[in-house]
């Protein structure tokens, strides 16, 4: 029965990229019998209640809001989601978001007394996001199991600790370096750096506040991620010596919502139009692009990319966001930005390219047969979602772990080519053309050994997945164990 087990409390940071997996774990945690309090600030909470997807609609999660005023910390009404922020401010956001304790111990002190809330039972499990290391102190301070839930890959993480936590790079004048605590990562590119840790120095805003966030994470009871143990073990055993913690893999976990609603959904693509258009291609035969919900390209960059299409016969669906320096929040007209008549041209020649502005349903997009390749940032989210159905990847990262996990998908596991690296530099059409077709090649013996290895790893997710009566997979078996912990510390409180 629904909600029988206990009641559990959930906290991301105010990222469209944190959120949706939160979701996600709400959705695993109420299938199990758990109730759940989803925590987040004002807007946020509103926008989640008024969607129509069904978590807005599950009895066993109440969504609750935590006191946030933008304007108190120096930043515009309203800014409470990175993905309508530029980057400065997104950063800034970050950085602010310690001050959340206080009304996040008053929510716990509330949620414990049975003052606030819809549930009978106080909490006995917390679980926050990576960055909000500080909140496992509040949380131990009721007595209440803490542990923290990693959307990202183990891997791509543990690069993006290991980086902050030690800044290599500062310590070399060569353009190549190594981990100093993860070895086994390999060489790494000073290209392969984020804008922000490529200017790092240890003194810097976004150093201090990483400094200060990653070695708390110590402090949890655990660390829950989002990956499968058998193709991302490197990763996690990196996080199980670097913090002598519990590391369960269990995921995939990921939304199903084709209708979850984004900041700028509205001007997507409805997912019938979609799936008619998928129909009348040929197997494999389809470039999905898309560069998530809060990353773009540069307009030269934008630009190659289209003339790239043009001079490829492959059929593809475009996910288009407005380029870097242009407001997101503006009304956005794609063919200002791209060769002229590119739009009408694809559209007429046999409807071979599909332009969409700003939304489309990618869940629904990556498990179509059409789908032969996907052309995306490297965000963990859509790396698991193209990997669940098999689909390779041409990867384009740009930002945080994102190009750690390029690395990973290219050199570790062999699912993906690199296409680029970043948003600063030029990119040539003639490349892009080149990478496309290595990739979408079905008889070239890269294109076959690229789709073989997704398609291993697609078998490696079912494996892990499976919950039978004589056989459960190692993400099953992970979710158990950290179930078990909860029961555990639940019958010692009583």
């Amino acid at each position: 029965m629904e909600g029988e087990k206990g009641h559990i409390v959930l906290f991301p940071f105010m990222a469209q990229g944190h959120i949706i997996p939160f979701l996600a774990l709400a959705s695993k945690f109420t299938q199990k019998g758990y109730q759940i309090t989803f925590i987040n600030t004002p807007l946020n909470i509103k926008k989640l209640k008024s969607s129509s997807s069904s978590s807005s609609k599950n009895p066993s999660i109440h969504f609750l809001e935590i006191p946030f005023n933008s304007t108190e910390h120096n930043l515009p009404p309203d800014a409470e989601i990175t993905d309508s922020l530029p980057y400065n401010l997104a950063l800034k956001l970050l950085q602010v978001s310690p001050s959340l304790e206080s009304n996040f111990r008053n929510i716990l002190t509330n949620l414990v007394n049975l003052k606030i809330g819809f549930f009978k039972k106080p909490p006995i499990c917390v679980v926050s996001d990576f960055f909000f290391g500080w909140s496992a102190k509040v949380t131990h301070e009721f007595g209440i199991l803490h542990s923290i839930f990693v959307g990202a890959g183990g891997f791509g993480l543990a690069c993006y600790y290991s980086m902050w936590i030690n800044l290599p790079h500062k310590h070399t004048d060569n353009l190549e370096f190594i981990l100093p605590d993860f070895q086994e990562a390999g060489k790494f590119h000073v290209t392969q750096l984020s804008p922000s840790l490529a200017i790092a120095d240890g003194n810097d805003e976004y150093s201090v506040f990483q400094m200060k966030n990653l070695p708390l994470w110590k402090n949890s009871d655990g660390v829950l991620f989002n990956t499968v143990e058998e193709f991302d073990n490197s990763g996690l055993m990196y996080f199980r010596r670097k913090l002598c913690i519990p590391v369960w893999a269990i995921g995939p976990i990921l939304y199903q919502e084709n209708d979850t609603k984004t900041p700028r959904k509205e001007s997507g693509i409805p997912l019938v139009k979609c799936k008619e258009w998928l129909d009348n291609k040929d197997e494999k035969s389809v470039l999905y692009i898309c560069f998530g919900s809060q990353n773009t390209i540069s307009p030269s960059q934008m630009m190659q990319l289209a003339k790239a299409l043009d001079g490829v016969e492959v059929n593809f669906i475009w996910v288009i966001r407005p380029p870097l320096g242009f407001d997101v929040n503006a009304d956005f007209k794609p063919e200002e930005w791209l060769p002229e008549g590119f739009i009408e041209r694809n559209q007429e020649n046999e409807q071979r390219g599909l332009v969409v502005v700003n939304w489309a349903p990618q869940v629904e997009i990556l498990a179509h047969e059409s789908i032969g390749s996907f052309l995306s940032n490297c965000g963990w989210n859509s790396v698991l979602e193209s990997l669940i159905n098999g689909v390779p990847l041409i990867g384009w990262p740009m930002a945080a772990d994102q190009f750690f996990n390029a690395k990973f998908l290219v050199e570790e596991i062999g699912v993906c080519v690199e296409m680029a690296r970043g948003t600063t530099f030029d990119v040539s059409y003639g490349d892009v053309i080149k990478k496309i077709e290595l990739v979408m090649d079905s008889e070239s013996e890269k294109g076959k050994r690229l789709r073989g290895k997704a398609c291993e790893v697609k078998e490696m997710i079912k494996d892990a997945t499976r919950d039978e009566a004589d056989y459960k997979g190692s993400s099953i078996r992970a979710m158990d164990e950290f179930f078990n912990l909860m029961m555990k510390e639940r019958i010692g409180s009583q």
